[in-house]
């Protein structure tokens, strides 16, 4: 997630910025926004959503043609372009039609906001409000002139008698329904109030008073902000005397009528601005649908590529290995799990294809040299004989015939002849032995125990090595022929001892060490040994070829011990490797369960 939002970090501000300025365009033509609803700002705001617009656009466009490039083209695969086509297509179609409808019904649905039948019924809604308090209002007006007229006639009751003067206001406040009635002098002071409170009394305003001291007639006072009405009128019975009634108007319908009058004058500005509100939905719309179409397409392209990928690698390393290549991989990549596994098995399938034709080939040249070493050792063996005996005969014909000087001399060179023989005689076994390998004849062997005897019996023959034997089981068994694998942990031991007196002839400060460590596994045996000999020298960069017949380094050696470990081992079904390592050699032994 973090990855995706670093990559198109500049589509999500634009994006962000882009709507925004789509909202705030509407919020101005419904005039509800912090900028005035003039022409100017409605043609600014349309022109920077159209800029926003196009550099979205543009992004968009460049991202997915970079992810096109990217994740599809290098992939060279045509079904991944075809499919991602299909996806695209069929998000684009789907989401372009909804778009349309959408689009449509708004315009429909506004349209239908702006019937005659609805502008009737809010013009009327507020008409029957604005009637009914103007109607509240009036009436005040006939109360006073009502409760005027019962005052003056009962003048000689009331003028006397405060108390009941006060009583019978009270009485005229409830059957007339208003709230507060005063009698008041020329200079706004109170005679008789129906407050109990008098500090409450608010009197009438100058203006107000002064209009009825110059006209008998009833005047109406209306305190819109206070939600208040009000009557003065004279009292003709009573000398400079004026009645002054108060009617407060509900808090609610008030309420009710302020509000019926914001959304009447909010009704018909959207009215007036329907068509800039249908542009600005359409460009929010639009701005939603195109990051959405964006986000769909960029993850069919991930996704496909991803799926493709993993399928194009399979085909290009079963192509290589049409071709004979064996250690063509498959990028373990991360996809779908069964992708994953799908490789990861290819991919083993390589490997134990490539172990067998190696095996495959080493036998072959194994059987190969075994049958020039068979024909050899007959050829040179059938002469061996006679020339024994020729050399046996000469030597006891002529030894008397040699003068006594010469005597030394003659039988000096019969020796070395006869070491010649041996030697020859010895080669020719060992052509005989490579030849004659025998299959091996497996049994449950302790590997422990073989390589301590061989161990044992190397360390009687030189004690001036070390040798570290380590191993993770007390017993780690193996179904193995014991002879011929004792043969072959002894010839590597021997070797890296002989290796270590090598170096010991051209340097004496070394730790004289032999490591060997035997680990049994779930599924394999592993045999590790590191010597401090000389190593392999310059036969580092070709190291497998010290596993071809008749290949040697030793002055005296035939070439022939390495081959025949390594025939031992791949009958067995393990695999040997050779890995230089500075001040020394290490050798790994591979054995499959």
């Amino acid at each position: 997630m973090l990855d995706f939002i670093k990559k198109n970090i500049f589509i999500i501000i634009i994006f962000t910025i882009t709507l925004f300025v789509g909202f705030l365009t509407f919020l101005t033509f419904i005039d509800k926004s912090f900028l005035e609803l003039t022409q100017q700002n409605l043609q600014y705001l349309l022109i920077t959503n159209i800029v926003l617009l196009v550099l979205l656009f543009g992004f968009i466009f460049f991202e997915i043609k970079k992810s096109i490039r990217n994740d599809i083209d290098k992939d060279g695969l045509s079904s991944n372009k075809k499919y991602i086509t299909y996806f695209s297509l069929f998000t684009l179609i789907p989401s372009v039609l909804i778009s349309i409808f959408s689009l449509f019904l708004f315009s429909f649905a506004l349209e239908k906001y702006f019937d005659k039948k609805v502008t009737t019924v809010v013009n009327n809604s507020y008409e029957l409000a604005k009637s009914y308090v103007e109607e509240v209002r009036n009436k005040i007006e006939s109360d006073i002139i009502l409760i005027a007229f019962d005052t003056n006639k009962s003048k000689n009751f009331l003028v006397n008698n405060n108390k009941e003067f006060v009583r019978f206001l009270k009485t005229q406040r409830l059957i007339r329904d208003v709230d507060e009635i005063h009698v008041i002098d020329e200079n706004k002071k109170l005679i008789t109030s129906t407050l109990d409170n008098l500090v409450n009394y608010v009197p009438p305003v100058d203006q107000a008073l002064k209009m009825v001291l110059t006209d008998d007639r009833p005047l109406k006072i209306i305190n819109a902000f206070e939600n208040k009405s009000g009557a003065i009128m004279r009292l003709q019975n009573f000398d400079n005397k004026f009645l002054y009634v108060v009617k407060f108007l509900d808090k609610n319908i008030s309420n009710y009528l302020t509000e019926s009058q914001e959304a009447i004058n909010f009704y018909y500005t959207v009215e007036e601005k329907s068509t800039g509100i249908k542009i600005s939905f359409a460009i929010i719309y639009l701005i939603i649908v195109t990051l959405l179409l964006f986000l769909s397409i960029t993850i069919a392209i991930r996704f496909s590529s991803r799926f493709f990928r993993s399928i194009n690698n399979l085909m290009l390393a079963s192509t290589a290995i049409g071709d004979g290549n064996l250690n063509s991989k498959v990028p373990e990549i991360k996809t779908d799990k069964d992708l994953e596994m799908l490789n990861k098995n290819f991919n083993s399938m390589i490997d134990k294809l490539k172990d067998t034709q190696e095996k495959l080939i080493i036998n072959e040249r194994h059987e190969a040299w075994g049958n020039l070493a068979r024909k050899l050792a007959h050829e040179i063996k059938n002469p061996l004989t006679p020339i024994q005996l020729t050399i046996d005969r000469i030597k006891n014909k002529f030894a008397d015939q040699i003068p006594q000087n010469d005597q030394e001399n003659f039988k000096d060179n019969l020796k070395i002849i006869n070491n010649q023989i041996k030697q020859i005689e010895k080669l020719v076994n060992q052509f005989s032995d490579f030849a004659r390998m025998p299959k091996p004849i497996l049994r449950e062997n302790d590997l422990v125990n073989i390589f301590k005897d061989n161990i044992k019996l190397l360390n009687e023959l030189d004690k001036s090595i070390n040798i570290d034997f380590m191993f993770n089981n007390e017993k780690i068994i193996l179904n193995c022929d014991n002879e011929q694998l004792s043969r072959v942990f002894f010839n590597l031991i021997k070797n890296s001892i002989e290796s270590i007196h090598q170096r010991a002839e051209k340097e004496s400060d070394f730790n004289k060490n032999i490591s060997i460590d035997l680990n049994d596994y779930d599924d394999h045996i592993k045999v590790t040994m590191i010597d401090s000999g000389i190593g392999f020298g310059i036969f580092a960069a070709n190291i497998k070829d010290i596993l071809n017949p008749y290949f040697t380094t030793k002055k005296n050696g035939t070439g022939l011990g390495l081959s025949i470990v390594n025939k031992i081992i791949n009958d067995h079904n393990g695999k040997i490797d050779f890995i230089p390592i500075d001040n020394g050699a290490k050798i790994e032994i591979r054995f499959n369960k």
